[in-house]
């Protein structure tokens, strides 16, 4: 058999083999939480509470005894710093102090009324003032924000197509679960139970295509172009210079409404991308992380739009808008809020992350430069990933070219094996404000040894 050709290649001959070992290590360590797993599979379909939680590439799920900033035990009692920080949604750290403490008190003073609690109106103003928007209706989850938001652009524009981008995903809603096959905008092919061919109604284009996007707005049909300011699920796949300001010229002269979806890009700074970026969309949506960690997001607008928007409920006849759930916006929902925004999501806290962050980039681009390995990392704030090319994808078919999944699973389980935690794909990292100096320099040791341990034994192996 011939030498491999590439650095990827030579690794890979080595990955199945590490992943292999790692696994074994793993169930060695961790005997409580296959103990665990065998319980709940009695109640739990795969043993977890949502199925996508056994998606890890452990042997066994992953149970936790205590999560606290940036660090998390396990059931077995192993301490873990945590850069996957539930993808975002703990991305302010575990169990905020400020948050700790509001929950505490509106503990005694109730959960859910279905009626404004006193402090929203605090809220509101605390939403306006560090994103930018001058209104906001909140949601539980920031896939229930997306999906209202097509409900309101369809509403208000007339028109019912969605614009999105190959590889883009926005939460479990329909409308945006497509690819591009062969030219085509079709259903996903892992989306289950879907019977309504979802190319009907939504057009995926490449990102970073301005071309692509202008030939689809000329015909008028879209209500709006969905889209994060960066793909951040298929890879990360940062916008080229000027793009968003593109996007933003065009929908405006095509009159097609712009969405942004900053439930990760939250992390670029303080008040999202768009607003450091000067980019003010039809719509922004923001997840995850602004109750601290409990279920809550929101969408905001403009004054200008929320006129629009109330002269088309009030024109619709009486009845479920189709919009809105039970408890969004529920009590202690408002009062985790309030905290984030106040005391937690500060200018201060942005500035340790990001200074952290760029430091953790410069690092991990030096192992990479130490083992000669033609790979990058890409930064967004605080937000990072490794990513298997020389520069990063500039869209969603350059992502998945650089994908390795047996290559990503082997480094992400021989980190966790070791008491550092990325995500379950693509192997994000994200940086908080409890974040130190040493779960920095443990990640970059972590990595180097797992790097060593690819390359030294891939080497033994590549056939003279």
């Amino acid at each position: 058999m011939p030498a491999t050709d590439s650095p990827n290649d030579r690794l890979l001959l080595n990955a199945s083999t590490l992943l292999e070992s790692e696994r074994q290590l793993y169930l060695n360590l961790h005997p409580a939480s296959q103990q665990l797993a065998q319980q709940a599979s009695q109640h739990f379909l795969y043993g977890v509470p949502m199925h996508w939680m056994n998606d890890w590439g452990t042997p066994a799920p992953l149970f936790v005894r205590h999560a606290q900033g940036a660090h998390f035990t396990c059931a077995d009692g192993l301490d873990y710093a945590d850069f996957c920080l539930g993808d975002t949604g703990a991305m302010f750290g575990h169990s905020p102090e400020p948050v700790a403490r509001a929950l505490e008190r509106q503990a005694r003073r109730g959960y859910t009324t279905m009626l404004p609690d006193m402090v929203a109106a605090e809220v509101g103003a605390a939403l306006a003032e560090q994103f930018g928007m001058p209104c906001w209706q909140l949601t539980t989850t920031a896939t229930d924000a997306n999906r209202f938001v097509l409900r309101w652009a369809r509403a208000v524009t007339g028109r019912k197509k969605l614009l999105v981008f190959d590889g883009c995903y926005h939460g479990t809603v329909d409308d945006t679960m497509v690819d591009v096959e062969a030219g085509r905008t079709v259903s996903r092919a892992s989306l289950l139970g879907q019977t309504v061919d979802l190319g009907l109604y939504t057009v995926a284009v490449d990102f970073n295509d301005l071309a692509a996007i202008e030939r689809e707005l000329a015909s008028g049909d879209f209500a709006c172009l969905l889209t994060e300011p960066a793909l951040t699920n298929c890879g990360m796949v940062p916008a080229l210079p000027g793009f968003i300001a593109g996007l933003r010229e065009l929908t405006r002269r095509h009159g097609t409404l712009l969405v942004l979806d900053e439930t990760h890009t939250i992390s670029s700074a303080r008040g999202g991308w768009s607003r450091n970026a000067g980019i003010q969309p039809d719509f922004m949506v923001i997840g995850k992380p602004i109750a601290g960690g409990l279920p809550a997001a929101a969408y905001g607008f403009s004054e200008e739009l929320a006129a629009r928007m109330k002269s088309a409920k009030d024109a619709a006849p009486a009845g479920h808008s189709g919009i809105g759930t039970t408890l969004s916006g529920n009590m202690m929902t408002l009062a985790a809020m309030h905290a984030t925004l106040t005391e937690v999501a500060t200018s201060a806290a942005y500035a340790h992350m990001l200074e952290l962050a760029s430091s953790l980039e410069n690092g991990l681009n030096a192992v990479l430069q130490k083992h000669s390995l033609p790979w990058c990392i890409t930064r967004i704030g605080a937000r990072l990933e490794l990513q298997f090319c020389a520069t990063a994808p500039v869209n969603a078919k350059e992502a998945r070219i650089a994908q390795h999944d047996e290559l990503e699973s082997a480094i992400h389980l021989f980190l966790l094996n070791r008491g550092v935690l990325l995500t379950p794909f693509h192997n994000m990292m994200l940086v908080c404000p409890a974040t130190s100096d040493t779960d920095i320099a443990k990640l970059l040791r972590v990595f180097g040894e797992c790097l060593t341990t690819l390359i030294y034994s891939s080497e033994a192996n590549v056939p003279s």
